[in-house]
């Protein structure tokens, strides 16, 4: 199937690794020319020329921490001068970390609503200028389960990518008229490094094995498994095509079933 992005702009942030590479591949594949970051320069340059080689596709790679609103800004500045737009924009970060309510300060807050909520805003308003006046545009923010459905040990991601459906689904409110949609993808639990850090922390905390960890989501999931990276990053690219123009301030959960409630 043809998407109808072939050579769009698209920016996917935090994309060296994990969910953010997966989806810079899958963009790439469709002949998008893909722009990633992330903070960690080797690993980062390293997914750029695996992306290309694979593609044939252009990728350019920018070292970029996206809780530092100079850093985007800036990036976002360099790849409008030298691609004259963005087309695609995909905002992803890492996760907080895992725990209780007791296991964190407010600062622990503020520095995870700067992670998964400041860096989106950031990144959102410094492109939608563009967008608006190019009366285009596909917005795709990635957030968690956990924002619609709190997961217990993961009080800071609960809280902070909940923001992010409230602002995804007032800003596309205001962004349609324009021709632009705006988007958040709910991974469920997915085959990536951040799931295999979780499984960790609970063997660390003396609740289980790893295998236990796994297991025991398994038996949740009515699927029977987790998910894989591809699988999001198939989701995220429909969003990003031609095709979906109509679709706008949906929170599409990709879980394999585990979210219980009817919306």
């Amino acid at each position: 199937m043809d998407l109808g992005i072939k050579n769009r702009v698209a920016l996917v942030a935090a994309s060296s690794r994990g969910l953010g590479k997966a989806i810079a591949l899958r963009l790439s594949q469709e002949e998008a020319k893909v722009v990633i970051c992330a903070r960690e320069e080797d690993r980062l340059f390293k997914t750029r020329d695996e992306i290309a080689e694979e593609t044939g596709g252009v990728v350019k790679a920018f070292t970029v921490d996206v809780t530092n609103r100079d850093q985007t800004h800036k990036m976002v500045e360099e790849v409008i001068k030298e691609f004259r737009t963005i087309d695609i924009l995909v905002c992803n970060a890492g996760g907080p970390p895992s725990g209780m309510v007791d296991d964190f300060t407010v600062d622990d807050y503020q520095q995870a609503l700067e992670l998964n909520l400041l860096s989106t805003i950031n990144l959102c308003t410094k492109v939608m200028p563009l967008m608006k006046k190019q009366k285009w545009g596909r917005i795709i923010n990635m957030t968690s389960i956990s924002a619609k459905q709190p997961i217990d040990n993961l009080i800071l991601s609960n809280t902070s990518r909940a923001g992010v459906l409230g602002f995804s689904k007032s800003l596309s409110n205001q962004l349609a008229p324009f021709g632009i949609t705006v988007n958040s993808v709910c991974p469920g639990y997915t085959r990536t490094e951040r799931v295999e850090e979780l499984a960790k922390s609970f063997e660390e905390a003396g609740k289980g094995t790893v295998k236990d960890f796994y297991r025991n989501i398994e038996k949740i999931i009515p699927s029977g498994r987790l998910g894989t990276a591809e699988e999001v990053a198939q989701a995220v690219a429909f969003l990003a095509s031609e095709g979906a123009g109509y679709i706008t301030g949906i929170a599409l959960q990709v879980d394999g079933g585990y979210i219980k409630a009817l919306y």
